[in-house]
């Protein structure tokens, strides 16, 4: 009678797990498995948008110079006469805010477009201008405001990257944000993009070689990713919190066939 119980609950057992499927949980499983594989790379780089915040900062030789090209710093005649006094208007470090029309306000240079820009294409915009009026000058270009949420099976993260790196492909995303699970959908990995008034969605799967050509494999500012939890952790979480009086209903019928068969 024992043996045919355990059976019974045996069946009972792996009828319950059926549901549950086996996962790739490899990156990038289909690749050729040689010591060595190349390919051709195409970055695709963050271009400047309306709600980016930049910081640029003008170097020259001169020192009256490169006070009047940086944001917030002008020289004025001294109060009690001879030599100059430096009063700053503002806060260096807060940047140069990208407004609705793609455009900043720049000392001396006036009103820049720079929507659709990369920092690089600005850089070389503002130092074509400013040779106008020093030699040899310095430019450097930097978003400040580079960030991306992370959702899902990574926990939920606002990642603020820092300034000195523009080019984060999905990958190190996740690993900034703590990696996925072993329950998250390796397979389905939803990204979602707002640029120039539209809103695109892209599922990408991270068990294939494919997604790493995607254009969606580098994240852009604001870009939302979203890796969904696998049925396995989907029913391990809620069979009991939605199904607690089948999960009673079992317990108490195998109490009874134990007694029936013991």
């Amino acid at each position: 009678m024992k043996i045919k119980l355990v059976l019974f609950l045996s069946l009972l057992f792996f009828a319950s797990c059926s549901s549950l499927r086996t996962r790739n949980i490899v990156y990038f499983s289909d690749l050729e498995q040689k010591p060595i594989l190349t390919e051709s790379v195409e970055i695709k780089r963050l271009t400047i948008k309306p709600g980016d915040l930049l910081g640029i900062e003008v170097l020259t030789p001169n020192v009256e110079t490169n006070m009047l090209f940086n944001r917030g710093i002008i020289m004025e005649e001294g109060a009690s006469g001879g030599g100059q006094m430096i009063r700053q208007l503002g806060n260096q470090t807060e940047g140069y805010l990208v407004d609705r029309r793609g455009t900043i306000d720049f000392p001396v240079l006036g009103t820049m477009p720079v929507n659709g820009m990369t920092t690089e294409q600005l850089r070389d915009s503002i130092l074509l201008r400013v040779k106008e009026y020093v030699q040899d000058p310095i430019v450097k270009v930097r978003l400040q405001n580079f960030r991306f949420t992370m959702m899902g099976e990574t926990g939920p993260r606002v990642v603020d990257v820092p300034a000195d790196n523009e080019d984060v492909n999905l990958l190190e995303g996740l690993a900034m944000a703590g990696g996925i699970s072993i329950y998250g959908k390796m397979e389905n990995v939803l990204v979602i993009r707002e640029q120039n008034g539209e809103r695109t969605m892209a599922r990408l799967n991270l068990n294939s070689k494919e997604t790493l050509n995607s254009p969606y494999f580098y994240l852009q500012q604001n870009d939302i990713v979203y890796v969904e939890p696998d049925k396995a952790k989907v029913t391990g979480t809620s069979f009991i919190r939605r199904n607690w009086g089948f999960a009673a209903g079992l317990v108490s019928s195998a109490f009874v066939l134990y007694q029936l068969f013991k």
